[in-house]
């Protein structure tokens, strides 16, 4: 079998393909089949975090959340956007879990697989107090944590074309029903119906 143009041979036997543009405006592939399916875009550096940004609100007006769930999403993922292309080295990627045709899960994903100290602010609890506003770093990732309600965690991961190892910052998507994730789905159910896009 012919490796795609744009990676490696998939060692997971998951199929990957382009999206068109009809399914671009029909929201999520694959939406309403099986259980767990990941939409994976990769971002090329210096659009990281506009073209994060355009990715979430696609998938949240396709799912009809409200206009103020979506600007949170959307001031979340560009924070993360900000903080890979500031602190860690390409590749970029953005993915979006779906659990049940409902997108509910999304990473930030860079090749600077050290989590440092993301997880202790991500883990703080929200009533306590917000860091020192003069700080070099944490503000961005205190943001994460008030909009994403606390359901926003940091993970070694591996990126989805090349597998190197990698770090993911990812939160909680809202929901129409109001109901979060706490954790995240797990990477290898979501290879099995994985889309891949390419960003221009």
């Amino acid at each position: 079998m012919r490796p795609p143009p744009y990676g490696p041979a998939n060692p997971f036997g998951v199929r990957v393909e382009r999206l068109d543009d009809s399914t671009r405006r029909t929201g999520l592939p694959g939406k309403g089949r099986g259980d767990v399916h990941m939409l994976v875009r990769l971002l090329r550096p210096g659009t990281v975090s506009r073209r994060a940004r355009a990715v979430v609100r696609e998938v949240l007006q396709a799912e009809g959340i409200s206009g103020d769930g979506i600007a949170d999403a959307e001031t979340v993922v560009a924070e993360l956007a900000a903080n890979c292309e500031r602190h860690a080295r390409p590749p970029y990627e953005i993915r979006v879990f779906s659990l049940f045709g409902i997108p509910t899960w999304c990473e930030l994903v860079d090749c600077s697989p050290d989590l440092g100290w993301i997880p202790a602010v991500l883990d703080l609890p929200r009533a306590h107090p917000p860091l020192d506003l003069f700080a070099e770093n944490g503000r961005g990732l205190t943001l994460v944590r008030e909009l994403s309600l606390g359901h926003c965690r940091a993970y070694p991961t591996t990126t989805f074309t090349t597998d190197a190892p990698a770090k993911a910052v990812a939160f909680a998507l809202p929901t129409r029903s109001g109901a979060r994730m706490t954790c995240p789905p797990l990477l290898r159910l979501g290879r099995r119906s994985a889309r891949l896009r390419l960003e221009p």
